[in-house]
């Protein structure tokens, strides 16, 4: 059995990705979008696209009859599911099957027992794969860990695992809903956000509770299995470095393991996989400490492609996509376990839509242009084009870049370099951040563990900007006023006057920082001056998108964008965002001093409010709860007082939008 058509029911990068591995199999591709969509590289890539649904953009991926109806449709034989999304959706699985539609991925009884966590754990428990200690997977389910249990079932449970406790979904993955919970006290609010988070991301709110390993390690190992009992496995990657539970930078193989444990780690990843008679790729993934590396424990299996499987194709030179593919169609698969081994070694760094100056609070806008990094040994897995906006409905995740080299060290340097080489003007990302990680003496020695990066995270400073980005700014405005070819005199904003030149100035806030830029001659042979600072020599010259500056001798290529009186610059391996000033800042009114308004930190929605209008709240009481790109952010009140709600539940808010305000008062006050 061969595939002429396979439709994709995904976006983004992984739609991409997919797209070309089946062009390379000569299988025709389906692309399916939501109207937000429509201009998305993924379909513009694909033979084939078709509309599946209105806003909210989100819920038209999981729409199961209309990714169905566009299967049948556009005569796809088989659909590929990516991941998130449909990706583990056993419903949706059942629907292909009942249309004649091969799912690529697992059988449906397999996508049961591993999407429910508890069912999971008694599964592979039962092949003798060893679990976190402290919950009990068995049949009969007790405090702890069994689904349908109240909050207070929950809290009693707690005390029989011993703290401190993770606070976890039984549906989905990625993190969400998860909470570290590390005293009594702390667990009642946890679960109550973690059902509502757990219930919007999978819609079901069932959670359970394991003991957190000490010092651990997320270690995960790739799995393939065929329809004849073949299972095989590509070694490990570690996936130690996240932030909230989100996955940052992994790599493969872990510099963790010895040969021994590798065997024995990849030996019960198969072991898994036999368990509920897999088929096709999957990953098992374990947590190991980093004080007993040769101990680890299962923790859960998703059955689909993961995100960070390029590492792993890298290493072995396997295309997971196009097995995935086969497998699906009743193929055997080409290759044993003999025939695995992992060359060199590769990481990868996720780029994501957020501001790690504020609180990697996500962020949004229009790409207005795109530098993605070439050259042997890197890799760019990327759903971004010019002209692509970044909303608030999907993950903040935008792309990925993967380098690899012969060692460790050769791959780290070569992805910082590779990230040096990436800017996507228009929104602002974590790219900084990333290189900042990478330079960390423990990432560096290996040395890693989950709460690595959130303590290594108070230390990071965004790089300050400095005169070169200022005159850089002000330059490319400068240039686009020179008429081309020059004609008349006072066209040209050259400063010429009877006796000295005068300068044209710009004023730029660029960062903490708000400053005048003086620039006087021609773009071959210019003066620029920052405010209060010295002369420097320039020279300038705009191509298209590209700036090129040499000041005080040194030469500078910039890729330029701007919009809105935002011109965002990259180069010399950092992306700058400089903004014209074009009126004074408004001060505040000293007369409201102790009154506060509260005001949307990013994109998103309203899921929760916490209080009634015209409520009296002390400070710290939160008040509103806004979620974006699949994270929630409480607002709380900083100062004793009445609330005054201007949004609702449901609402849509935009960064800066009042949400509420607050008039300051005590108790006294009101008595």
């Amino acid at each position: 059995m061969t595939f002429d058509t396979v439709l994709i029911a995904n976006r983004g990068e992984i739609a991409v990705r997919v797209i070309r591995t089946l062009r390379a199999m000569g299988i025709r591709s389906v692309a399916v979008f939501s109207d937000a969509d429509a201009g998305a590289r993924h379909v513009a890539e694909a033979d084939v696209a078709v509309g599946i649904g209105p806003a909210p953009a989100r819920l038209s991926y999981l729409d199961i009859d209309a990714v169905v109806a566009a299967a049948k449709r556009t005569g796809a034989q088989a659909v590929h599911p990516g991941y998130g999304f449909l990706s583990e959706n056993a419903q949706f699985a059942s629907a292909l099957q009942a249309a004649g539609i091969v799912f690529i991925g697992p059988p449906v009884a397999a996508i049961q027992t591993m999407g429910d966590k508890i069912a999971a754990k008694a599964a592979v428990s039962a092949f003798g794969v060893p679990v976190v200690p402290g919950v009990i997977p068995h049949a009969r389910r007790t405090k702890g860990s069994s689904p349908g249990l109240t909050d207070a079932d929950l809290i009693a449970g707690a005390d029989e695992v011993g703290y401190p406790v993770l606070v976890k979904p039984s549906a989905g993955g990625g993190g969400k809903g998860m909470r570290l919970v590390h005293q009594p006290a702390e667990l009642a609010a946890a679960l109550v956000s973690a059902r509502r988070e757990a219930a919007s991301a999978f819609g079901d709110d069932t959670l359970f509770l394991e003991r957190f390993v000490l010092n651990p390690r997320h270690i995960e190992v790739q799995v393939l299995a065929d329809g004849y009992g073949n299972v095989v496995h590509l070694g490990e990657r570690e996936c130690s470095l996240q932030r909230r539970h989100q996955k940052v930078i992994e790599e493969a193989p872990s510099p963790l393991l010895d040969p021994e444990t590798r065997a024995r780690i990849g030996a019960a990843a198969c072991d898994t996989a036999r368990s509920v008679d897999y088929t096709g790729a999957g990953t098992v993934e374990f947590i190991v400490s980093a004080d007993r590396p040769d101990e680890f424990f299962f923790m859960e299996m998703n059955t689909r492609l993961q995100v960070e499987h390029p590492v792993t194709e890298m290493v072995t030179g396997i295309d997971l996509v196009e097995l995935q593919v086969r497998v699906a169609a009743g193929e055997k698969l080409p290759i044993g376990q003999d025939d695995i081994t992992m060359r060199g070694h590769a990481i990868e760094a996720r780029v994501y839509a957020e501001d790690p100056a504020r609180g990697f609070l996500p962020t949004g806008g229009e790409v207005l242009d795109l530098a993605e990094p070439e050259g042997p040994g890197v890799r760019v897995d990327s759903g971004l084009a010019p002209g692509t906006v970044i909303g608030s409905e999907y993950d903040p995740m935008l792309a990925k870049v993967i380098a690899h080299a012969g060692d460790r060290q050769g791959a780290l340097r070569a992805l910082d370099r590779a990230l040096a080489d990436t800017a996507v003007l228009g929104v602002t990302t974590n790219i900084e951040f990333l290189r900042f990680l990478l330079a960390d003496p423990d990432v560096a020695a290996g040395r890693l563990d989950t709460g690595l990066l959130d303590r290594r995270t108070p230390d990071y400073l965004p790089a300050q900007h400095g005169d070169d980005e200022l005159i850089a700014a002000a330059a490319y405005k400068w240039l686009r006023g020179w008429p081309a070819p020059v004609g008349d005199l006072w066209e040209v904003p050259s400063g010429w006057r009877l006796g000295e030149r005068a300068p044209t100035t710009f004023r730029l806030h660029a960062g903490e920082r708000t400053d005048h830029v003086y620039l006087t001659g021609s773009p071959s042979a210019a003066t620029a001056r920052v405010e209060d600072g010295e002369s420097h020599s320039l020279t300038a010259a705009l191509d298209g998108d590209r700036l090129t500056l040499t000041l005080d001798g040194l030469r500078t290529e910039y890729l330029v964008a701007a919009s809105d009186g935002q011109i965002w610059l990259s180069g010399g391996g950092r992306t700058a965002l400089v903004e014209e000033v074009r009126e004074a800042p408004v001060r505040p009114d000293d007369e409201r001093t102790g009154d506060a308004e509260l005001t949307s930190p990013m994109p998103g929605s309203v899921v929760a409010v916490g209080v009634q209008d015209g409520q009296r709240v002390d400070a710290g009481a939160a008040v509103v709860t806004v979620e974006a790109m699949k994270m929630e952010h409480a607002l709380t009140a900083p100062v004793d007082g009445v609330v005054e709600l201007l949004v609702a539940v449901g609402d849509q808010v935009k960064v800066g939008q009042p949400l509420a305000r607050i008039t300051a008062s005590t108790k006294e006050d009101e008595s």
